[in-house]
């Protein structure tokens, strides 16, 4: 999975609202194309592929999921502006989750194209491509079970998938990312790391023809998931709004997401995540101060979930799970803020309000 589903943010209010999701090839700038790919039995329904023409072929911008589906997909997508799958010269994945990365691998096992992958997803392949059993996102558990959430844990293990590497698509990449510029399309890519939703996210500026290839740090209707990863990140949420704030600091350019329509303006959009989130720490800093000493998980249960303020009972495991973790991650925030504090008791980390 690769985003949270629960948010309060905007929604579109007309039927089409996943029309974005159909599968037509679109050009959203000259050479510049939106492939979506199905994503089957995801809520998300797809991922956005962008195909960029060169003299020698193309390059992508994130890869897809590893299923039949999206590679047929994917094929009938570059076929459409005449090209085929051996036209990729090379993919530029934005993250190490399975809808973008596992594709990327399958393609570079059959064609032998090079895959390019933030620094910061090192420790994440390192566990998904080990020989030892990983599950995915198994952080999360050790993250339930502080938040007071062991029978959640129980459950999340139980139904838990575990990766295999060769069947999945998991293999390390051919290149780090770190920052820089890369030549792409004709045209110049500015390398961000934005940490954040995992701690490796790059987002990949086309300041020439005013393109923002987002992946999910950034999407038009939905909130990004917050550290939902393989390898726990350190307060997740401070890294992705300080990332936010980094992005804002680029001009305002198209928005080309990985998941959702192309939107017209990144500074807008960046401006209502702030604004979501500035919003989210004073609800969770209220019930805290309500609720006294407690662990996070009476404090989600204090939250209204998704733009229908749903109760988290109503919620399912999955959401459940990221609730907690959304809930762990604003009150990281509201610690560093010096707002709240934290004491462990046992293996339950126990949050309370900072007299004033």
């Amino acid at each position: 999975m690769a985003v949270n589903r629960m948010s309060a943010e905007p929604q579109p209010g007309s039927a089409d609202r996943n029309a974005w999701t159909l599968p037509a090839t679109e050009e959203v700038a000259t050479g510049v194309y939106r492939i979506p790919l199905p994503m089957p039995g995801d809520n998300l329904k797809a991922v956005n592929v962008y195909a960029l023409e060169q003299p020698d072929g193309l390059t992508l911008i994130d890869g897809g999921w590893a299923r039949a589906e999206a590679r047929a997909a994917l094929e009938i997508g570059v076929q459409t502006i005449g090209a085929q799958l051996t036209s990729i010269k090379r993919i530029l994945v934005t993250h190490a989750h399975r809808d973008h990365y596992t594709l990327a691998v399958i393609l570079r096992r059959e064609f032998g194209m090079p895959i390019a992958l933030g620094a910061g997803e090192r420790a994440s392949i390192e566990a998904l491509t080990s020989t030892n059993a990983n599950a995915s996102f198994g952080s999360q558990m050790q993250l339930l079970r502080g938040a007071g959430a062991e029978k959640l844990a129980r459950i999340v293990e139980s139904q838990a998938v575990y990766v295999n590497p060769k069947t999945d698509g998991w293999e390390v990449p051919d290149e780090w990312l770190d920052g820089g510029t890369i030549e792409a399309g004709g045209s110049e890519l500015k390398v961000v790391p934005t940490p954040g939703h995992t701690r490796g996210h790059l987002v990949f500026a086309d300041l020439g023809r005013g393109l923002l290839f987002s992946g999910d740090h950034v999407l038009p209707h939905i909130t990004p998931s917050i550290g939902l990863e393989t390898v726990a990140s350190p307060s997740p949420l401070t890294s992705f709004l300080a990332s936010l704030a980094l992005v804002r600091t680029l001009p305002d350019l198209r928005l080309l997401p990985a998941h959702g329509p192309v939107a017209a303006s990144s500074h807008t959009r960046v401006d209502e995540l702030v604004t979501h989130h500035d919003r989210r720490l004073a609800e969770i800093g209220e019930a805290v101060s309500t609720l006294g000493e407690h662990p996070a998980l009476p404090i989600a249960r204090q939250l209204g979930w998704t733009r229908h303020r749903r109760h988290f009972d109503e919620l399912d495991v999955f959401n459940q799970m990221l609730a907690v973790g959304e809930t762990i991650a604003h009150l990281d925030v509201l610690i560093r803020s010096g707002l709240v504090r934290e004491r462990a008791e046992g293996e339950l980390t126990l949050y309370s309000a900072v007299s004033s």
